[in-house]
């Protein structure tokens, strides 16, 4: 009788189960989308991409993992250069220091360095960028990165770098200090509130450019 008794019971349990799980559906694994765009923030006309730190001489690094780190330029100094017509990066295993010159941006006659934003060897150099630098001015944070670097002290560099709640206030303050200089310097190329002219840098007097390099790439 105990034995029947286990028996109804058993096969009661499993009616209930099964009429519960009948109308479910297994969960699938969600497919990969892929690498993703950084998520980014519009601030003073410019998209400023979470997670990255910048150096005051506006190139960029985001870490990779272990010692490895992501480099390029940041929005800002891709609008003050405008189309870029060829990048000269210093090469490949060639160490570099924070604030040295990382690549030459090359437009027309003229040639704009910038500096790493971190210290260390360059391991990879990002040939789209070379092939095509217009990319760079298309999408500097993303297809048109410079360079990787390995960096044992990026921990230590970062203390030289703005990010997280400092960048709205550094950016504003750049664009703030371009537009004083442009009236200044070149009124005829000032720009009427707001961004600067893109592509302004190659197209003022020598001079004037001169400065502005000096004050914003730290070149």
């Amino acid at each position: 009788m105990s034995i029947l008794f286990v028996l109804l019971m058993f096969l009661l349990v499993m009616s209930i189960s099964y009429f519960r799980t009948r109308h479910e559906v297994a969960a699938q694994p969600d497919a990969w989308a892929g690498p993703q765009a950084p998520r980014t923030q519009p601030e003073y006309g410019f998209s400023i991409p979470e997670g990255y730190a910048f150096y005051p001489g506006h190139t960029w690094v985001l870490k990779e993992g272990g010692e490895n780190a992501q480099v390029g330029i940041d929005s800002f100094a891709a609008n003050l250069l405008g189309k870029i017509d060829h990048v000269d990066v210093i090469g490949l295993n060639r160490w570099v220091r924070q604030g040295q010159k990382l690549a030459a941006f090359r437009i027309g006659d003229e040639a704009f360095e910038l500096v790493s934003p971190v210290e260390g060897v360059i391991t990879s150099i990002n040939r789209d960028a070379i092939e095509d630098s217009t990319v760079i001015g298309r999408d500097p944070y993303q297809g048109g990165w410079i360079a990787m670097v390995k960096s044992p002290d990026l921990a230590t560099n970062q203390k030289n770098l703005v990010q997280g709640g400092m960048l709205a206030a550094w950016l504003q303050n750049s664009v703030t200090r371009l537009n004083g200089m442009v009236t200044q310097l070149a009124p005829t190329m000032a720009a009427d509130g707001g961004l600067p002219v893109a592509g302004l840098l190659p197209r003022v007097p020598t001079d004037v450019r001169e400065k502005l390099v000096k004050e914003f790439f730290l070149a």
